[in-house]
């Protein structure tokens, strides 16, 4: 699908005599959906349309093709696919990022592909413009890092422009800015003899052009703006004296260069931490497609760069032009109490076919310079867990949105990623002390050990039963402490979403709601939690503070002695909403929306709804509500807002498991799931330590080799530190909760029972052999000796 950015018809083009430019024209924006396509200024455009017009630049041999258009829809692959026909054909294609701004992943397609020149918009005091789409690119989430993006900004606010009919006009877009640097694109054309250009000019030599004359503009991160402003005259050095070679974009990652380089120099490294993922974008310039011909390495400019493991990942084939090369990057264990800064480069060999007339293969080496802030590990209780791999996004699925509030923008598209739509939150946090990481891979691939919370924020997946499992004894038995933030799921609402597509011709129905409520409520079962099938709406006081609940749930079962809060809120799920109707006129009723609770060594904190935490459609956030729930699982601080007597439940809340929310049957969720009908296996993005394994527990590979003068230290636990015996039952083991009465048990850690009953085997097995020793020397063998031997 696409959909036309908006603003009017504009083009800037400044054409050389000997250029051939096509330029697919701007229409005003129009709602994603056919059958929302009622107003009469709504204009559709239609992947097949794209289609043809792409075939004719390729048949016709365009050199330079600008689109100021867009959508959130990578996974159009017709679409896609073409794209990349048109830059291996050479014609080099410039593309508006989105007005989406200014929320974070928010990049539209085709300027998101790594082989577009993806152009942002600035104003005229170099600022970015509140509608220029953010990136980082969303293709990789929810099991990788993103690529930057845009890759440049230029103007793009109050450009004066010419009307289709006379004089002149004011415009202001993306789409305004995109051809901007089309015209660029000519005009660095215009400068190498038209012998040489099929030579030297491609799709790849271009943006190097671009981003290496690029004006870095101070303020703005890297994917805000990219390499920076367009700079015609700086380009025109880089190309005036071009050689075909390949690059590494961006070329530096520096934790010192704040604020272009956020998120990564707002949270130092440290031992014992989920890789830090950074993925750049290989160039080259030197043919359609090359190869890597060594494999990257790390090279440090010191013996403390020793410390630091990088683990690479990168394309097999770079084509067309560009390729991807994504950093794993884990300080050594025996770092824990390194604090400083550590340099090196990061090199990579990539090598293209022989060009027409050469018999040798074009070669090149890549340089990518790090600079990177190190610190000692920090205490449990300030380390933060985000779960990302339970995160499921448009596309490829309909996922809808988290407040129903918002009628322009339906699908769920922005990530869902702490450097996306929970930017804000994230900066909150670290702020606040917090140190953040990201999981992307199951619960059996973390060390429970390691953290202080797990914070799980607006998820539409599943769970396989191993992590269940793990979860329940991480926080009953490891102390681990466990925050949840829902939202809304109703099935007859899901029902009602459904629209019929014009341009894939089909019905589309929401695969979940704004969260997977049955999901979490397997979940949460071990602790007689549970979510409803309401969908609450209003404002609330709490703390002297005003709140809203944008599309929340509620809380329907939940157990003695916890706490939790009720508040009066209208139910507009379809359901709800009738009979609230019917019954009082959709008058208000309390619903319980937060609840706390110490089970075992462990804390649980649950929230109905996330809205307040994403940036995306805020109304008011719930930062302060946060905090407090953090300070509550990670160090067990009651604060008295949250923990009053009122609150506190003398009787348990009960719902039968029957009268939970149910999953849809009609629609085949292993299609958009990495649970269900997947493996159980650790990504990429969790410790190096599990990769390709099923976890702590199983497979577990060698700690690291020491490095020469640095001690090891334990990071907690070790590998192995939350095994099970397979032949003895935790008090979790015997699900606890399933009581009626769901009262607030005492649950006993059976860690200390594990050491006792080693020591009476100990002095039982010497006993025994003591008793067999005296009765060897008197040569005698009785029944017992031999019980005892054979046990």
């Amino acid at each position: 699908m696409i959909i036309l950015d908006m603003g009017l018809l504009w083009l800037v083009l400044l054409l050389a005599k000997m250029l051939n430019v096509l330029v697919l024209l701007q229409m005003p924006k129009y709602m994603l959906f056919g059958c929302l396509l009622m107003h009469s200024s709504f204009q559709v455009s239609y992947t097949s349309w794209f289609l043809d017009a792409f075939n004719y630049a390729i048949a016709t041999k365009m050199d330079v093709l600008n689109l100021s258009i867009g959508g959130p829809d990578y996974l159009d692959l017709p679409f896609v696919e073409k794209v990349w026909e048109i830059t291996a054909n050479n014609i080099i294609m410039v593309s508006a990022i989105g007005n989406d701004g200014p929320l974070y992943g928010t990049l539209n397609n085709p300027a998101d592909q790594s082989d577009i020149i993806g152009v942002g918009g600035i104003d005229y005091k170099d600022h970015i413009a509140s509608f220029s789409s953010r990136g980082m690119s969303t293709w990789e989430i929810p099991h990788g890092y993103g690529r930057v993006k845009p890759d440049i900004v230029a103007y793009g606010r109050e450009i004066m422009g010419s009307k289709i009919s006379t004089g002149c006009k004011s415009l202001s877009g993306t789409s305004v800015a995109s051809p901007v640097v089309a015209g660029i694109v000519c005009l660095l054309f215009s400068i190498i003899p038209e012998s040489k250009r099929k030579e030297i000019l491609n799709p790849a030599s271009m943006k190097q052009a671009l981003v290496e004359g690029a004006a870095k503009l101070s303020g703005p991160n890297m994917y805000e703006q990219g390499a920076g402003r367009v700079d015609l005259l700086e380009s025109f050095e880089v190309l005036k004296s071009y050689q075909p070679r390949a690059s590494i974009f961006p070329s530096v990652l520096d934790y010192t260069d704040c604020p272009y380089s956020w998120p990564f120099c707002r949270q130092p490294l440290y031992a014992g931490a989920m890789p830090v993922i950074f993925n750049a974008t290989i160039l080259n310039g030197m043919g359609v497609t090359g190869y890597v011909e060594s494999p990257p390495a790390w090279h440090p400019f010191n013996e403390e760069g020793n410390l630091i493991s990088i683990h690479f990942t990168y394309s097999d084939i770079i084509w067309p032009w560009t390729g991807f090369l994504a950093l794993h990057v884990q300080i050594k264990e025996e770092g824990a109490q390194f604090s400083g800064e550590i340099e090196g480069n990061v090199t990579v060999k990539i090598y293209s076919p022989p060009a027409q007339g050469e018999k040798l293969p074009r070669s090149s080496t890549c340089f990518l310079s790090l600079k990177l802030k190190v610190v000692p590990t920090p205490p449990r209780s300030a380390r933060i867990l985000w779960d990302q791999f339970h995160n499921i996004k448009y596309p490829p699925g309909y996922i809808p949105r988290d407040s129903l509030d918002v009628r322009n923008d339906i699908l769920d598209w922005h990530g869902d990623h702490l450097h996306t739509n929970f930017h804000i939150m994230f900066n909150m946090l670290r702020d606040s002390g917090y140190y953040v990481e990201t999981l992307g891979s199951p619960f059996t691939c973390f060390d429970a050990h390691q953290y202080g919370t797990l914070l799980l924020v607006d998820l539409e997946d599943e769970y396989f039963d191993e992590e269940i499992k793990k979860l329940r004894d991480d926080v009953i038995n490891t102390g681990l402490g466990l925050a949840v933030f829902a939202d809304w799921y109703n099935l007859e609402s899901m029902v009602k979403m459904k629209f019929f597509d014009d341009n894939t011709r089909s019905w589309w129905t929401p695969v979940t709601g704004g969260a997977n409520v049955p999901a979490l409520n397997d979940l949460l079962a071990p602790f007689g939690i549970a979510f409803g099938d309401k969908i609450l709406n209003g404002d609330f006081l709490m703390n002297a503070q005003q709140s809203r609940y944008a599309s929340g749930t509620d809380i329907v079962k939940f157990p003695r002695g916890g706490y939790l809060h009720s508040f009066p809120f209208m139910d507009s799920s379809e359901s709800g909403a009738t009979q609230n109707f019917l019954l009082s006129g959709m008058s208000k009723a309390d619903s319980p929306i937060l609840g706390l609770l110490e089970v075992g060594s462990g804390r649980v904190a649950v929230y109905g709804d996330s809205n307040c935490l994403d940036s995306s459609h805020m109304v008011t956030n719930c930062y302060w509500l946060l905090q407090k729930i953090l300070d509550f699982t990670a160090s067990g601080i009651k604060d008295p807002v949250l923990f009053s007597d009122s609150s506190r439940q003398d009787k348990p809340l009960y719902l039968d498991r029957k009268q939970l929310p149910s999953r849809r049957t009609d629609v085949n969720f292993s299609t958009y799931s990495a649970v269900v009908d997947k493996e159980l296996i650790c990504r990429r993005d969790s410790r190096f330590e599990v990769w390709g394994t099923k976890g702590y527990d199983l497979h577990v590979r060698g700690r690291n080799r020491r490095m020469p003068g640095y001690g090891f230290i334990d990071m907690g636990g070790g590998l192995n530190s939350t095994h099970l015996d397979q032949n003895s039952k935790s008090a979790a083991d015997l699900d606890i909760f399933s009581r009626d009465d769901l009262d607030l048990l005492v649950v006993v850690s059976r860690h200390w029972l594990i050491p006792a009953i080693a020591v009476l085997g100990l002095i039982l097995f010497l006993s025994c052999w003591k008793i067999r020793q005296k009765r060897r020397r008197r040569r005698k063998v009785s029944s017992t000796s031999l019980r005892y031997a054979n046990l």
